[in-house]
């Protein structure tokens, strides 16, 4: 190919099917015109639209079983309804060999239509058993007690760095788009943490401006981990000149996807990018808004006490206070209580454990037999009834 000719053109748009074949013949017309057969394909001139750029990226990146699934499927649904320009050259012949009779081209294209909506077919039966396997996983972290905090954002804003930062997972953290797809959980026990000592952090797949359809419905496996959550973390690559467009994006496909309404904390991150004097005016921002918010670097580990704070204040929303005294025999609840919770007053009493605290509404419910108000309640109204049934008993007294 010669200097100053292309060989693909990239539009920053999602294409029909219809307008990315036009506008491959309009560059492709002399090439057409020359070879009617289309067998010289050096100087094709592609047409790529946005969503076939991010799937490609989406393909070299998918390394587990579970991501090659999704991205699979996501390339298959974007082909079916661009089949046809595959097979131009044979469509061409369809009716010459008389009336009623198709041609080979018509022959090979409903062929490959059946054998693209089978494995479709196969391939959402895969994602559905995946999906199925991360419920499982999903109750037995329920059922630990442990907050879920999952890590959302823009691509590329540092949310792998961070996990890395906290939890030495040592997963892909590089400087490059979607370069983590599979959601990725640890349990960490974050520095100076008095409301939780520990709690569960999640990375999940960035997000983009505009996200494809494909991908959405595809990864929805991995989208429920974000549903899921307790508290979202929302990274925001504040070295970047558009990083408000970048939080509004996200913030749209939050609500799209149902988890809109959870907590949010807005960390700013990659302040160790920024001139001096702009990253404190971010700080000061930070500690300024009503929501939480606050400004780190997850490279460097500047503002993570502040950041543990911020988290802290988020999730003491989810914990509900209680006063209860525990029989002697319940020791596993104090240690669960302890794990999930907070202990603020604890005394050993004749009739057992006196404990003051916040725990998890659900645990508070399980509890609620040991609440000291609604046991003296309780015991006051058994009391008074045993009496008045008794004298009722006797005939000395009526019913009140």
């Amino acid at each position: 190919r010669g200097e100053g000719e292309c060989c693909t053109v990239v539009f920053d748009a999602e294409l029909y099917p219809g307008q990315q074949k036009a506008l491959e013949n309009a560059f492709n017309k002399k090439v057409i015109d020359n070879d009617f057969l289309g067998s010289d394909q050096e100087d094709v001139v592609k047409v790529v639209d946005r969503t076939a750029l991010i799937l490609d990226i989406f393909a070299q990146h998918a390394k587990t079983r579970e991501g090659k699934l999704q991205v699979d499927l996501a390339l298959h649904e974007y082909r079916k309804p661009r089949l046809t320009r595959m097979w131009t050259h044979l469509e061409r012949q369809s009716g010459s060999g008389g009336v009623g009779l198709r041609g080979p081209g018509e022959t090979q294209l409903e062929v490959d239509k059946r054998i693209l909506r089978d494995r479709i077919l196969v391939l959402k039966a895969k994602i559905d058993d995946v999906q199925k396997q991360r419920d499982l996983h999903r109750r037995g972290r329920k059922k630990g007690g442990l907050p879920v905090l999952a890590l959302v954002g823009y691509t590329n804003a540092g949310k792998s760095t961070l996990l890395n930062c906290l939890t030495r997972a040592g997963i892909l953290a590089e400087n490059i788009l979607f370069a983590t797809l599979d959601p990725t959980t640890r349990r960490v026990k974050l520095p100076g943490y008095k409301t939780h000592p520990e709690v569960l952090l999640t990375d999940t797949v960035g997000f983009i401006q505009k996200l494809p359809t494909q991908l959405v419905a595809a990864f929805r496996a991995t989208l429920e981990e974000v549903k899921e959550a307790d508290v979202l973390i929302h990274i925001i690559d504040v070295a970047n000149p558009t990083w408000r467009k970048q939080e509004e994006s996200v913030t749209s496909v939050l609500n799209e996807i149902g988890a809109g309404s959870k907590p949010i904390v807005r960390v700013f991150n990659k302040l160790d990018l920024l001139e001096p004097e702009d990253a404190e005016m971010l700080k000061y921002e930070a500690a300024c808004a009503e929501d939480f918010s606050v400004g780190i670097s997850s490279k460097t580990g500047e503002g993570l006490g502040d950041f543990v704070a911020v988290v802290e204040d988020a999730l003491s929303g989810l914990l509900v206070p209680v006063e209860l005294e525990l029989p002697y025999s319940c020791g596993d609840v104090v240690n669960t209580i302890h794990e999930v919770g907070s202990i603020e007053t604890i005394d050993y009493r004749e009739n057992g454990t006196y404990v003051v605290g916040r725990v998890p509404r659900s645990l508070a419910m399980k509890l609620e037999r040991y609440n000291v108000a609604l046991v003296g309640a309780s015991s006051k109204e058994d009391s008074e009834s045993e009496i008045d049934w008794a004298a009722i008993g006797r005939g000395r007294h009526t019913a009140k």
